[in-house]
């Protein structure tokens, strides 16, 4: 015990034994080496995590995916590569190719480029959407129509959203709606009408009218009027089938009968080669003088359709709605100038149409005779 606490109170703490022996280098390169390569692989793992969170590729993915295909690596390869689903490869390929199928170098700045063109509608600028409101203030353009002249220039707005706005512009007290075609009225027919036999002498009969005048071929018309305030008053109207253009032109004598005839043919004479072949109309005694015409046009028929059945000659009827929409019943025809009624056919011409791919009447027209 003595020799014990001796040694104790003369050395202090008990001697070591050894210095502890140090790790080998190679064994502290192989540990650094392999965390480092499970923080790569995290790393990797985050970041892919990132990109599939990420709904548009970045410009280096872009330029990876063009690296690989350099390469002729597979798709499944490129999107384990980069981290996107395989699909999200076939798409990217698909939008952002050259004039020779393969991808293009340059394919960020055609993504970017294909991104500024396109507007959403749930964020449109308050330029597109003016603009699409005066068209149907001032041009009586249908929210369809707008939205197709649009997408010609590169611009993506519904009609529905167009819809959207002049419902908005109606409940916050608005007038926009007015300008509309179609405002909810319905027109009822007597089921219990029945049809009367023409006394329009030497009278040809639709069903005579050729298989070719089918509205598909140029040169075939339609002639309606639309009847003024005192139901004396007239306005002469022309369509023809497969463009829809139209000519309008008020009759300073009514509804006389040689006096229409004489305009019916002043007004067509200037396309009687090649773009006057037929014309239909209905069964008013107006139309009596019809071989007038087709003395003056050299041969052209007037064909009148069935009592009662406007639906033969569709397309002046649309028109004359398209026409209410500026002279309302009851309007005194003596009210509108030359130069108003001629506004309103620019108009009607100059509306792009769905059947005729957003073009306009006038340009299809005119084509005929470029």
């Amino acid at each position: 015990m003595a020799t014990k606490s001796t040694s104790l109170l003369s050395g202090g703490m008990p001697k070591r034994r050894g210095r502890p022996r140090a790790l080998p280098r190679a064994y502290e390169s192989r540990k650094k080496q392999a965390i480092q390569k499970k923080e790569t692989e995290v790393s990797i793992r985050l970041t892919n995590f990132v990109l599939l969170m990420y709904k548009h590729l970045i410009s280096t993915q872009r330029s990876q995916i063009f690296a690989y295909k350099q390469c002729g690596k597979s798709v499944e390869f490129i999107a384990n590569a980069i981290g996107v689903h395989k699909s999200t490869i076939y798409r990217e390929l698909s939008r952002n190719s050259n004039k020779r199928g393969g991808y293009a170098h340059n394919a960020h700045e055609m993504a970017m480029e294909r991104q500024e063109r396109i507007v959403r509608n749930a964020t449109v600028s308050g330029k597109i959407k003016f603009e699409c409101l005066q068209r149907i203030r001032v041009s009586q353009w249908s929210p369809e129509q707008i939205s197709g002249a649009l997408k010609q220039k590169g611009v993506n707005v519904s009609h529905t959203t167009i819809y959207k706005w002049v419902k908005e512009d109606k409940e916050a007290g608005g007038t926009l709606f007015e300008y509309l075609r179609h405002k909810g009225h319905r027109r009822r027919t007597n089921p219990y009408r029945k049809a009367s036999a023409s006394n329009i002498p030497h009278r040809t009969s639709i069903s005579e009218r050729p298989a070719e005048a089918d509205g598909k071929r140029f040169g075939d018309w339609e002639m309606d009027l639309i009847i003024g305030k005192n139901g004396y008053q007239a306005i002469l109207v022309l369509v023809e089938r497969s463009t829809g253009y139209v000519i309008i032109h008020r009759l300073k004598h009514g509804k006389k009968a040689r006096e229409l005839a004489m305009a019916v043919s002043k007004l067509l004479l200037a396309y009687r080669a090649g773009g006057v072949l037929t014309i239909t109309t209905d069964n008013g005694s107006e139309f009596s003088q019809h071989r007038l015409i087709t003395k003056a046009l050299k041969g052209v028929t007037v064909y009148f359709a069935d009592p009662y059945c406007s639906w033969q000659k569709g397309l002046v009827e649309y028109t004359n709605k398209l026409i209410r929409q500026y002279i309302p019943k009851g309007f005194d025809f003596d009210e509108i100038s030359p130069h108003e009624l001629m506004d309103i056919q620019k108009k009607l011409n100059s509306r792009p149409r769905k059947r005729l791919n957003f073009s306009t009447p006038k340009i299809q027209f005119f084509k005929h005779f470029s």
